[in-house]
Formats: C-alpha cells, structure tokens, sequence
C-alpha cells in the first residue's frame, strides 16, 4: 500500500525529494571534501591568471554557502609585479577570506570580508595607473580590482608607495583587546605630498573600506605633516571613499598656505594658527561646523564648506573676529609674519619672523612674493570675512573691517571691502586675475570722512575739531607681486581736505617761522584753521608724479612738487612753505624730501638757506642788529584758490593715468 501511495504521487514533487537528496549529498560531500588536496592546483591557476607567484604554503580549506564561499588559508604569501618595490602583496600567517560566487562568473572579484593574521602588505601606485593590488595580468584595468568590504587584521606592516603623489608611507599595526572598541594601534612614518609625515593613533578592530549599512567605524588619529600638526577622533563609514566622517578635529601650523599640498584646498598664506571644529563629510562635500580659534593675535570663527562635486572645487563659508591684530595681514600681502604674531600659538614652531629677514637691495620695503596662480586656479571660493575690532594698528588707525572674497575660474575678487578708518572708512574692490600671467591687477579703493585727529593721535589730544580726509586710489596693470604691480601701474591717487582746525605746533615748525615759534611758546597752543589740502598724483607706469600738492592754512600756504618711483621706491620732492605773515627770525627755504620708502631722507636746499646766511654775516661786520633783517620774512604768501585746488585733484591727467584709473573701476561690481 505504501508502495502505491509512493507511485500516486506528483512528478514534480519526485524531482524536488530528488533534488533535496542531491544537495544533500553535495553539502556532505562538500563537508567532508579535502579541500588542501586542491592547494597546489589552487596555487598554480591563480599564478597563471595574475602572471606573479601565488601561494598557499601549508593548508587549504574551503566552506560554500548559497551566495558565497569562505577560504581559509594557513600562510600565504601573494608576490607583487616585477616592477613594484616590495616583494609581497601581501604574505600573512593565516587569511579567512569571504567570496562572492556569482560575480566569478563576469570575472568580478567580490570579498565582503578580508581576515590576515600578521600580514605584511606592499601597496604602489604608478602614474599611468598600475596598481599592485590589480589581480589581472594588466595591473592598469580597474576592472581587476577587487571589490573589498572589511578587513580584520591582528597586527602586522603596511607599505603604500606613489612617487607621483610625493607619498611613501610605512605603518606598523598591533593589536590588544584590553583597549576597548580601538582595539587596533597603529604608527606611520614616511613623506606625503613630499612633506615628512608621522602618525599614530588607534582604531576600531574592523576596517570598514566599503560596507553600506554597517555601523560606523571608530578612528583616532595625531598626525604631524612638516609644521602642520592634526589630532582628530571619530567615525568613519566608508573607509576607501572617505565618507561618513563625523569627527572632532584640532588643527595647528605655521601658516593655512601649507595645507594646499595637503589637502588641495587654495588658502591664504596667514600667521601660525591653532583651529578646532566639527568635521563631515557626505559624498564630495566637506563640512566644518563651529570652527574657532586663533590666526595668530586675532581670534577666528564660523563655519565652512568645501565642495569637490564639480569640475572645480568650491569653498564656500563665513568667517568672523572679534578682535584682528594688524600684525597678522603682513603675510596675506607677501610678508613674513613678526615676532609678535610668528610667536602667538603655542606648540607651533615659529616661522621666520620681519625682523629676522635681511633688508631687500637699496632699502626697499614692498613685498616681493610671487602670486601663486596654481592656487587661484585650483578651486572656486565665496567666503565673507568681518572683524568687529582691529587692534594693534599702529600709525593706521583702523576701526574694523569686512570683506567677501570670491575666487571664480582663476580670477579673485575682494568686493566689498569696507575698512573702518579713523572714523571713516576704506571702501571698494580689489581684483586679480590669476588665468594671466603677470596678473591683471586693479584696485580701486575710496576713502570718506577720516577724521584727521585719528590720524595725527597728537592733535586728538589737544581737543580741537579737525578736519576730515577724503580720497581714493585707482591703479591698474600687471603684475606677479604687490612690488612689481605697483612698479607698472597707472591711475590716479588722491587725498582731500576741506576746512577744519588743528593745534598751532605742526604747521609752526613745518614752516620754520622762528617769530611764530617764539610766540607759541609765550602765548600756548592756538588753533591755526586749514583751508584746504590736496595730495592728488597722475601714476604712469609707476612713476607717481604730484599734479596738485597743497596745503593751506592761516598762517603758510604749502606748495610741492616731485615724484614717488614705486619701481625703485624713491622719493624726490620739494616742498617750498609761503608764510602770509611778516615774522622775524624766518629761515623760509624749499625743504626736500628724498631717500627710499624703507629710508627716507629730509633737508633744506642749500642755496637759498646759504644766501641769506651770507647776507646776514655781511651785514652782522657792519652792525650785529642789522643781521636780523636777513631773516625777516616778508610774507609773499597767498591763499590759495580752494575751489580750483580740490576741482584739480579730483581729475586725473588725461593719458595712461585716466586710462589706468578708468580699468581699475571696473574692478567693482556692476
């Protein structure tokens, strides 16, 4: 009867009791197979396909499932290509690899998880993009590849060579459970990006290289790269992409210029600096949340963003201070940081500081570093910048200070730029265009209501209403440095005053009127009013030649003439004062001013002052009374017509001055 029910059943449910049996058999089989008999065809197939010796060298043993197969082997040792530093792949004392079984079949190697006891790996990558760790006979085909999600390891050495890439790294790796979930120490020495690189830190047990959905992978690191210095500790998802990074970091250096090898973002040149913050990463983008700290004197914060999704890379952010020490720009305009700022931040090493650089040949002061036009072409920017106070400003009182600075295919633009100065304020853009080489540079910059007590702290302390500056500067033309570009711009640069007062000693002895020096000191301070002044130069081609230099008050009408080289950074005027008062004991004569920027000079022409030193020795032999009345001045001076003084300054010369000065406006935006 059993017999009967046995045959009265389905066809298909024959097969599939059939088919059961059979796997059965199969994983009994399977089970029980001596997979290490298959150890030297094993060995001698993967050597054909790769073209380098692969070894198993003491067992073999094989588990399969469903979807993948787990091999165990007991040593192995994998040899590099003959072009490659290293000897070895890899050569480890035990490896557990897991192995996809269905992506063999499109030659596709698929390895969720890589266990190596006590392995040494040889990494190296060439320029025309062989790698050692490509499993085809063409190590340049991506497609050999292997596709690895995690890999455990219990200690052992890694080497990772790129010459092209100035990285030549070793890290030795060990293993002790009694440190928690950072299980995994590691140490590396060697050069990246052509720096000296050492690190040390600790992770979790588990390297996670691609594994979607597996719980973030725990890092800690300290890292020092030349004078650059990182200690960060937090989580990473995506090991080989770099991705899922939530991490807390502290960054130190000598300067934010440095971190463009590193990192491959174009930053400033700055002063030393100590920043810590809270960095992300999602795909390509790059975030730093509550970034704060110091560049030198000046405290920084904000927030940042760094895009590489693009074709060019883009910085975006704002940044602000509540306090920026004027000591820290020197190095955004070529100059080395001072002794001040260079020693601000401690655990940096101070770099070179302002007063341990020799004087340029011939005394020159404007800074000769070249612009760096790989770095104005290396990524896009937008990031604002404002200082609440600006401190330590010496002879420049500035008040603060804000800027949006834009870098876009190669051109850098600082507009707005709004200084607070002495009451007033610096106002307008400043732009380089780094696709040229010399760069087009124009600045066209205007400066309203300074006050000039601020300027001249010894008048604001007499009391006295004084009288506000205005003026501006326009210049354009070529240039690699701040030096060279000022040595062959044109445009026009002018300051002027209306009427205001000041306090009686300045003018008394810019005059040189002895009778008026002798009533000060019976009579005390009176206030002397200012008329007008204007400082206004036609610049052609670096030679800044005065069109109108007046100053007027009251007492003396000052008039100059000359020229500023900003080529050779000389200095060649004339100033001849023109008291409108008759005043005793006057030695009125033309005062020159020359010399260099770094060294001015100053005098009296000799001519004059020696004439009437000769008439009055020679009426001194006839009667000593007589010789006052070589000094006795006559007053020819007149007042100036103010109207027509400041109508002049406000108008460049026609030629490469107002056409230098036209290019630089259109630096602004439209």
């Amino acid at each position: 009867m059993a017999t009967n029910v046995l045959h009265n059943r389905p066809l298909w449910l024959k097969l599939l009791a059939a088919f059961v049996l059979l796997l059965a058999a199969l994983a009994v089989l399977l089970a029980f197979f001596p997979w290490d008999t298959l150890r030297g065809p094993v060995n001698r197939y993967v050597s054909e396909k790769t073209g380098r010796k692969f070894e198993i060298t003491r067992r073999l043993d094989v588990g399969i499932g469903l979807r993948g197969a787990t091999v165990k082997a007991d040593g192995i040792e994998f040899a590099n290509p003959s072009w490659a530093r290293d000897p070895y792949l890899v050569k480890a004392e035990r490896a557990e690899i897991d192995i996809r079984l269905w992506p063999l079949i499109t030659q596709k190697v698929v390895i969720p998880r890589l266990t190596l006891s006590s392995p040494t790996l040889g990494l190296q990558l060439e320029p025309d993009g062989r790698r050692t760790w490509a499993l085809g006979k063409d190590t340049s085909d991506p497609g050999t590849v292997p596709v690895i999600g995690l890999i455990q390891v219990d200690g052992g050495a890694v080497d990772f060579l790129a010459r092209h890439l100035g990285v030549d790294l070793h890290a030795d790796v060990s293993y002790d459970t009694s440190r928690g979930t950072l299980p995994l120490s590691y140490r590396i020495k060697g050069r990246y990006k052509g720096q000296p690189l050492s690190a040390e830190g600790r992770t979790g047990d588990v390297l996670q290289l691609r594994a979607a959905g597996q719980p973030p992978f725990p890092l800690e690191i300290d890292a020092a790269a030349g004078h650059t210095r990182l200690k960060a500790s937090g989580t990473v998802t995506d090991f080989a992409g770099l991705d899922g990074i939530e991490a807390k970091f502290d960054l130190k250096g000598q300067t934010l210029g440095a971190l463009f090898p590193l990192l491959g973002i174009a930053l400033p040149e700055t002063s030393p600096y100590a920043l810590s913050g809270d960095l992300r990463k999602r795909g390509k983008l790059w975030e730093v949340a509550g970034l704060k700290g110091r560049l030198g004197l000046s405290d920084i914060a904000g927030d940042m963003r760094f895009d590489k999704a693009g074709q060019v890379p883009h910085l975006a952010g704002e940044l602000r201070s509540r306090v920026m020490d004027m000591d820290d720009l020197g190095p955004l305009i070529g100059l080395p940081p001072t002794e001040r700022s260079a020693k601000a931040v401690e655990g940096v090493a101070p770099p070179p500081t302002i007063t341990q650089v020799k004087r340029r040949a011939g005394g020159k002061v404007l800074p000769t570093a070249p612009l760096d036009f790989e770095r104005l072409r290396a990524m896009n920017a937008d990031v604002k910048y404002t200082a609440q106070r600006i401190q330590n400003v010496r002879e420049i009182p500035l008040d603060r200070g804000g800027v949006q600075v834009k870098l876009n295919n190669g051109v850098l633009t600082l507009d707005p730029l709004d200084l607070g100065v002495g009451g007033g304020k610096l106002a307008g853009a400043i732009r380089i265009d780094g696709a040229k080489n010399p760069a087009d540079i124009r600045a066209s910059l205007d400066l309203r209501g300074v006050q000039l007590a601020r300027l001249f702290p010894k008048l604001e302390t007499t009391g006295n209403s004084v009288g506000r500056l205005d003026g501006r500067i326009n210049l354009s033309g070529a240039g690699s440095s701040v030096a060279n570009w000022l040595g062959g711009a044109s445009g026009d640069v002018a300051v002027i005053s209306g009427r205001g007062q000041f306090g009686n000693l300045l003018p008394v002895f810019a005059t040189l009127v002895g009778g008026d020096i002798i009533k000060f000191l019976l009579r005390g301070d009176r206030n002397v009013e200012l008329r007008c002044a204007a400082l206004a130069f036609d610049v052609d081609k670096g030679l800044m030649t005065g069109r109108t230099l007046v100053l007027d008050t009251t007492n003396a009408v000052f008039y100059a003439t000359g020229q500023a080289n900003l080529a050779a950074e000389t200095l060649d005027f004339v100033i001849r004062p023109e008291p409108k008062s008759k005043n005793i004991l006057s030695l009125r004569t033309p005062l020159v001013v020359g010399g260099t920027f770094g060294s001015p000079s100053g005098g009296v022409k000799v001519a004059p002052l020696a004439g009437r030193g000769l008439a009055a020795l020679a009426l001194g032999t006839v009667n000593p009374l007589l010789a006052l009345a070589a000094t006795i001045e006559t007053g020819p001076g007149q007042d100036s017509d103010c109207k027509g003084v400041l109508s002049d300054a406000n108008r460049p010369t026609a030629g490469a001055a107002a056409k230098g000065a036209a290019r630089a406006k259109g630096a602004r935006q439209r």
